[in-house]
């Protein structure tokens, strides 16, 4: 290489998932047919009139030239009725709303916009590796905070203001959590708010599980005052089996979206008109649309469990989400120890705890991304290699 890369990229590594599906595809070449339950990639098909609208708006010639920085009128519209009819909360689609490409974008736009060089964010152990990665990118400082499951894996308030605050400008916060399965309440959304006034920090929810296994959808920006200190990010990735149409959005106070919005229109020429008008088609689907969806997730949560009960993993049987978390018993020294045998012996990838902060290191976690046929065969090459073990 003719030049040295940015010291900054010695902060962080090639992503978790990049590196293993690699292993994963190497294997796959050598015939093994590993089953993977470890990325939270939606196997199922998008609504039906989003593809069709996507199709016959890409046959318009006048669809094909570069689109607005802010996003269409249709979509950022669609977004604010989503959110009015889902979350009860009330959005300015022309100053409250951004649409991204996808919420992952979000977190670097937020990094980028809000964050110098020394500045602190608080990041949840365990939580999503972004949120640590982006920040570390800008040269931000990470102070963790515990998540534990005997506080079911909600923040320490009691711990968190014996912490030095100084220099805190946000904090990430991911409810229905990511990856333990942690439901929202109001009452801990409440609390974030009167942390983040109290204390003159950001709070940034990262909302894309929401209506997934979770029969009450919350959202922080309900909360009074909310706007003043919180923003939120959302999806179409999860809950419209929509991940790699790379659609997401960010809401907050016309202020914050101003700033992001100085950061995305430098970096882009904003995102293909025939995808904004499928997802604004997409974001008009009613109940039965979750319902039907929720059904599905419901079957293969339960088999999810079957495969944690063969291996004495713990797990709670009513977590939202489209992942399953659990704790591995005493016999294995620590998830990735279990992670890899099964892996190897079984030909099964989940996903070891580590990776999302040293919290998890116990735990292992199954994506509910696969159908129940392929849960089916997972737990049969499973039981028989841990039969194997016996011997």
């Amino acid at each position: 290489m003719i030049i040295k890369p940015a010291e900054r990229t010695n902060s962080v590594s090639e992503y978790y998932f990049s590196k293993k599906l690699q292993e994963i595809d190497q294997m796959n070449r050598q015939g093994l047919n590993v089953i993977s339950l470890g990325v939270g990639a939606p196997d199922r098909m998008p609504p039906k009139d989003a593809i069709s609208t996507l199709i016959s708006e890409a046959q318009n010639p006048k669809n094909h030239a570069y689109q607005s920085y802010k996003g269409i009128k249709e979509m950022r519209d669609g977004f604010a009725a989503w959110y009015k009819k889902y979350y009860r909360v009330e959005l300015d689609p022309d100053r409250e709303i951004q649409p991204l490409a996808g919420s992952k974008e979000g977190i670097l736009l937020i990094s980028l916009a809000f964050l110098n060089k020394g500045d602190k964010v608080l990041v949840p152990n365990p939580g999503y590796p972004t949120y640590s990665s982006a920040s570390k990118l800008v040269e931000a400082e990470i102070v963790p905070y515990d998540l534990k499951e005997d506080r079911g894996w909600m923040p320490d308030f009691e711990q968190l203001e014996k912490m030095d605050l100084s220099g805190v400008k946000i904090m990430w916060t991911n409810y229905p959590n990511m990856p333990t399965g942690a439901r929202a309440t109001m009452d801990l959304y409440r609390r974030l708010v009167e942390f983040g006034l109290k204390h003159g920090i950001m709070i940034c929810n990262d909302n894309p599980y929401s209506f997934i296994l979770n029969d009450e959808r919350l959202s922080i920006l309900s909360v009074e005052r909310a706007k003043e200190c919180c923003v939120e990010l959302n999806s179409l990735s999860k809950a419209h089996n929509m991940s790699g149409w790379r659609i997401g959005m960010i809401a907050g106070e016309a202020e914050v979206i101003a700033n992001v919005l100085k950061v995305k229109s430098n970096m882009d020429s904003g995102m293909f008109k025939p995808l904004q008008l499928a997802a604004a088609k997409a974001l008009e689907h009613e109940e039965e649309w979750f319902t039907q969806l929720n059904e599905e997730y419901k079957k293969r949560q339960v088999l999810a469990g079957e495969i944690f009960d063969l291996m004495h993993v713990k797990y709670d049987k009513h977590s939202g989400g489209m992942f399953l978390w659990g704790k591995v018993d005493s016999s294995w020294e620590n998830g990735e120890k279990l992670a890899d045998y099964i892996l190897q012996q079984a030909r099964v990838f989940i996903t070891p705890g580590f990776i999302f902060g040293s919290n998890g290191e116990q735990y292992v976690r199954i994506s509910l991304c696969a159908t129940q046929e392929v849960l089916e065969e997972a737990k049969e090459r499973i039981a028989q290699s841990l039969k194997a073990m016996e011997r």
